[in-house]
């Protein structure tokens, strides 16, 4: 039986009447204060393990407000293990992305996307052209984290290559990536997002329009500013670099079979796992039609039998592989750890995860965003609040889910009795809610990126401009009232 303090609301968010808002913010100050010091102490290494223990801290003082306020353990456990379940997927998709980086580099895919990326794309549009590339291959499969393992990893390898700071190209990346996620009717938040307001898909998608496309135009131009800053002299130019993936790679247009396959299955609605699955099937397929030799070296034999076949595949899918050339860069970059590498992420999670259960156990996720609701009197303030709230879930409960789902349902009634209409709440949790969960390195967006593009959330996250500027382009606009649209009633005659 629940304490009599606790009840669920209609939004199936855990209240609890007796906790206050600074019990509820005592677990977040002191989880910013470790991870502050960690990144201070261990900078970019601080998500190899300080991090994932200071989520666990900031569990375990969640956990002591919780026993002062009389919530049990049995309360807490269960709410992490409800957490832990909701990232069953997310956790599975992880080991797949590890596996078929492994088999797509041994395979050749990732190479040939390199060799005929750096002939067509020129240092000086590279950047604009992650976005626009990005863009186009998320709004088709509706999936910023798709389009990260897939295009995403293929030109982080080509910008290594170039010479470009890989935090811009990451950056460039997800800013692709997450503008079409927001406005894909493929994608599971964009459809998400108007279901918590009340409106339809579309009404929605036109609305975002507004503030995505003034967001999308200032990123471009971003980035073509700081692609026409880079010094392109000294970049890989000379041949020597595709000579070098000629020489140990069999490089062929048929390698592109295999991406395009997978992208096809996901525009076609295949669950993502099973896209996942048939592309590593088919990498380890084309790396032994492809790639013998190198498969019985990793496999480690001399020429290409079963035996050495099945364990240079299996080796490629589950651990470190190196594929070694005569370009010291490349041999850099031609390393994927398999499953074995996104272990670290899959940590990272479950601890998060351990932090947002406890926050929602003992009522601290509704405490704070039922405050953020009493404190505006504005209709900006209003938006203002919706804004703080999903940036607060984003970091607190560690999921863009939960940043779209709980300020949804609690400030739905607040925009109608203001009048209104429901896709300015729609809009706000996407502009906030679904772009910001990339800039964090605990929520479950921003841990794998981090792992799958092998770029540090905070290494990319100056350069992710479309997810820093959205919220602020919602706000401008709310703040001007400009394009806020009414609730209009139906007058019958």
């Amino acid at each position: 039986m629940e304490q009599n303090n606790l009840n669920r609301g209609e939004e199936g968010v855990i209240i609890n009447k007796n906790l206050s808002l600074w019990e509820a913010l005592i677990p977040i100050f002191i989880l910013i204060a470790i991870l502050g010091y960690n990144v201070y102490i261990y900078e970019s290494d601080a998500t190899a393990g300080p991090n994932q223990f200071a989520l666990i801290m900031g569990a375990a003082v969640a956990a002591i407000v919780g026993f002062r306020n009389k919530i049990n353990y049995s309360k807490m456990i269960a709410e992490i293990s409800e957490n832990i379940k909701s990232t069953a997927g997310a956790i599975l998709i992880l080991l797949m992305v590890g596996a078929l980086s492994g088999t797509w580099l041994l395979s050749g895919i990732i190479p040939t996307m390199i060799y005929y990326g750096m002939q067509i794309l020129h240092p000086s549009v590279f950047l604009p052209a992650c976005v626009v590339i990005c863009s186009v291959i998320s709004i088709a499969t509706g999936s910023s984290w798709t389009t990260s393992a897939t295009v995403g990893i293929a030109l982080i390898g080509i910008g290594s290559t170039m010479g470009m700071p890989l935090g811009m190209v990451a950056g460039a990346v997800l800013s692709g990536a997450y503008f079409g996620d927001k406005l894909s009717p493929l994608s599971d938040t964009t459809n998400l997002a108007p279901a918590m307001a009340g409106t339809d898909l579309f009404t929605h998608i036109r609305y975002m329009l507004l503030t995505t496309v003034p967001t999308m135009v200032l990123t471009l131009i971003l980035f073509v500013i700081l692609g026409l800053m880079q010094d392109t002299s000294e970049l890989a130019n000379d041949g020597t670099t595709l000579t070098a993936i000629k020489e140990t790679f069999n490089v062929t247009p048929l390698l592109f079979i295999v991406p395009i396959v997978v992208i096809v299955l996901i525009v076609k609605k295949t669950e993502p796992l099973i896209a996942l699955l048939i592309g590593i099937l088919l990498g380890g397929a084309f790396a032994l039609i492809f790639q013998p030799d190198l498969v019985a070296k990793i496999g480690g034999g001399t020429h290409l039998n079963f035996i050495n076949g099945y364990k240079g595949v299996m080796n490629a899918i589950t651990v470190e592989t190196t594929i070694e050339t005569s370009n010291k860069i490349l041999n850099d970059l031609f390393t994927s750890k398999g499953m074995q590498g996104m272990l670290g992420t899959v940590w990272l999670i479950l601890c998060a995860m351990v932090f947002g259960g406890v926050m929602e156990a003992i009522g601290a996720l509704a405490r704070i965003t039922d405050s953020l609701l009493k404190m505006f009197d504005t209709v900006f303030g209003l938006f203002a609040s919706t804004v703080v709230s999903c940036l607060a879930l984003n970091l607190t409960a560690s999921d863009q889910y939960l940043a779209i789902v709980v300020p949804g349902k609690m400030f739905a009634k607040a925009y109608k009795d203001k009048g209104l209409a429901p896709e300015n709440l729609s809009r706000t949790l996407e502009d906030t809610g679904t772009v910001t969960s990339v800039l964090i390195p605990w929520n479950t967006c921003g841990a794998y990126h981090a792992g799958v593009l092998g770029v540090s959330t905070l290494s990319y996250l100056p350069y992710v401009f479309f997810s820093i500027i959205s919220p602020f382009m919602t706000l401008l606009f709310a703040a001007f009232n400009y394009k806020i649209k009414m609730i209009v009633s139906e007058v019958k005659n």
